[in-house]
């Protein structure tokens, strides 16, 4: 419960309170109180108890017409019969208000959060496990992939940092569930759209910052989507970067600027590997000694790596992180299934151009036969990705490519693969239906030296279709049927 004294008071802290409309006239204060048991910001779960976020700038007037709530909160007076009260940003107001109304489960948790342009799910899975050797399962985690908020049930995620109600709920849930720590991803979309406002980490890291997620619907520029990923330092108690990635000299002179300790770890750092073994890294450092985990490739060696740096910040000792990294299983990357002729099928995440030339260059080292690639690319976002994609088929000809659908949304995937296919000059196929490319990548496959490669979809179970999710099994599932 939370009280409308409550809010006001909350608001004006943060210099975003406007008036409230009242009975046809505007009010810096009132005089009577209310009182919500419920906040929500979707009209169909409303009651006459329940503060109602409207926001969004798609919200329209009639959404408000048959609404029996007691008040309404908003940056506009849609000049409807329920009283008002009006911010300068709704967005922020929603997180400061959840975190009092859910009785600020951030202070309940140490948290772990993660950035990067690639990398942020397979670190988070990494500190999930080693954290889980530490405190006995009591990890929660808010990843791209899944959520599990007890440890032991998990669920696909909507968006890769929920809605800020959305989150604070479920970081409340997972409080009253024993969890004691939390790993979550904050995507640069977190910051641009106010979802992580008013909350500090424990510890956060940056994993890696490429070109990725501009767009009409993302970001207009690089800078403005590095600049988002950079607020992370901000908020942190402690910092761990990646010292060979792009603009390294902005995030290390904010650090100073916000006087965060932090530790580096690649190239110029002090925490390096120091043997990239197939399977194994060694490193230099605070972190020493010899690791096992069970992904290919220096940049999966890099991430546990990172996670090794924050956990231990947690307090986790080299044991418990040599254990948790032996032990972390990743969905959807790099999960390897074995075809009945000897082929690797490898399902992988991979959806932007620097983590399918990742992807590949670890592959092709394993494999001397046949390369199969099955790629689509998103519709209405991250249109940079599809000529990425054909850059990265150009550039290794040995792909075989079926280009596929991966969610579309308001897009003909048909139209996406032809805009891939024109910067690859050698032919490709498309085959519309994701599953049936599987299936006829697969086929193309004969001996145990060939590699077939699923890129983009994972362990998703569904496909964005004019704006609404379809069932889809997945690619993993897809891959099983053939092999």
């Amino acid at each position: 419960m939370i009280s409308l004294l409550q809010i006001l008071e909350i608001l004006k802290q943060d210099n975003n309170f406007r008036e409230i409309v009242l009975e046809n006239d505007y009010h810096y204060t009132v005089s009577t109180d209310t009182f919500f048991n419920r906040l929500s910001y979707d009209s169909r779960k409303t009651d006459d108890q329940t503060l109602f976020f409207a926001k969004g700038i798609n919200f329209k007037r009639d959404y408000l017409a048959d609404l029996t709530i007691p008040f309404y909160i908003s940056e506009t007076d849609y000049e409807v019969d329920i009283p008002a009260i009006i911010v300068s940003n709704v967005k922020r107001a929603m997180s400061l208000i959840a975190q009092a109304f859910y009785g600020r489960p951030q202070d309940k948790l140490k948290i772990l959060a993660i950035t990067g342009t690639k990398g942020k799910t397979t670190s988070a899975y990494f500190a999930k496990s080693i954290l889980d050797e530490m405190n006995g399962g009591k990890t929660a985690l808010l990843s791209t992939a899944q959520t599990t908020l007890d440890g032991k049930h998990y669920f696909k995620s909507e968006l890769t940092t929920p809605e800020s109600l959305d989150l604070i709920d479920m970081m409340s849930q997972a409080v009253a569930n024993g969890m004691t720590h939390l790993v979550m991803e904050v995507s640069s979309q977190a910051y641009k759209t106010e979802r992580v406002y008013g909350l500090d980490f424990d510890v956060a890291g940056f994993t890696n910052f490429f070109p990725d997620h501009i767009g009409a619907n993302e970001h207009p520029t690089m800078e403005d989507y590095f600049y988002c990923k950079s607020m992370l330092i901000e908020h942190a108690r402690y910092f761990v970067a990646n010292h060979e990635m792009s603009h390294f000299n902005l995030v290390e002179q904010k650090l100073q600027a916000f006087n965060v300790p932090a530790d580096f770890y690649g190239q110029g750092s002090e925490n390096i590997i120091t043997d990239s073994g197939q399977f194994d890294f060694v490193t230099s450092g605070k972190i020493a000694g010899h690791f096992d985990i069970r992904l290919l490739g220096r940049f999966n060696q890099e991430n546990a790596l990172a996670t090794a740096l924050m956990t231990s910040h947690l307090g986790a000792s080299l044991d418990q992180i040599r254990e948790g990294l032996k032990k972390a299983v990743v969905p959807g990357r790099m999960e390897l299934l074995t075809a009945n002729n000897g082929a690797h099928i490898y399902v992988d995440y991979a959806h932007n151009g620097v983590s399918l030339k990742n992807l590949v260059q670890v592959v092709e080292e394993h494999h001397t036969g046949k390369l199969i690639l099955v790629l689509g690319s998103t519709g209405n976002k991250g249109e940079s990705r599809r000529k990425d994609f054909g850059d990265v088929i150009e550039a290794h000809p040995r792909l075989d490519v079926v280009l596929t659908t991966d969610d579309s949304n308001r897009e003909d995937p048909a139209v996406i693969a032809d805009e891939i296919a024109s910067h690859v000059s050698r032919k490709v196929d498309f085959v519309k239906d994701r599953e049936a490319a599987i299936k006829e990548a697969i086929s193309r496959s004969h001996t145990a030296d060939d590699a077939v490669i699923i890129a983009g979809k994972g362990t998703d179970k569904f496909q964005l279709y004019m704006g609404k999710r379809e069932p889809y099994l997945g690619d993993t599932a897809a891959a099983e049927k053939y092999l």
